[in-house]
């Protein structure tokens, strides 16, 4: 299991070099492949597993412990933090989920919504009650709460990683 994730990490840094003109302009530089897993400032989770998020983006949770609706949020299926994520915490490329979520849309559950960048999930996450995404852990700021981060070795931890953002 463990050396699967490495493999998987490899293959993503390789995705990612590729993509790298996905980032946007309000992107912060960052030799960091950490992700930060959000919410609103409001919300009451300070912290949350692997497993549970595996839950939510596949829309097998789907409220909050204080009953609001959970609103999971990605980034487009070829953006690199979008694979980086589906493949550590889905255990699939978002191109290997369409036969799931197709066979769902007839049982009325939609996939999670989709934003373009990363500064839309921040505003997403930001005014949308119990939403829910993931961005680079460089670009997470004041107006939202990190509780969780996907560390460079493909992990789920709830201690802030060592960041290298540059400014």
């Amino acid at each position: 299991m463990r050396l699967k994730r490495i493999i998987a990490s490899i293959i993503v840094c390789g995705v990612l070099a590729a993509f790298m003109p996905f980032a946007s302009a309000t992107d912060k530089t960052t030799n960091s492949m950490s992700l930060a897993i959000i919410v609103a400032n409001d919300a009451p989770k300070d912290s949350i597993s692997e497993a549970e998020l595996n839950l939510i983006y596949w829309r097998k949770k789907e409220y909050w412990a204080n009953g609001k609706r959970i609103r999971p949020v990605n980034l487009p299926s070829n953006h690199p933090f979008r694979v980086l994520f589906s493949r550590t915490i889905l255990g699939s490329t978002p191109t290997e989920q369409s036969d799931y979520w197709n066979g769902l849309y007839f049982h009325g559950v939609s996939p999670p919504h989709i934003v373009n960048s990363v500064e839309a999930v921040i505003r997403f996450v930001q005014k949308t009650k119990g939403a829910i995404g993931y961005v680079n852990a460089c670009n997470a700021d004041e107006r939202v709460k990190t509780i969780a981060w996907i560390n460079e070795s493909g992990e789920v931890v709830n201690d802030a990683p060592n960041l290298r953002c540059a400014p």
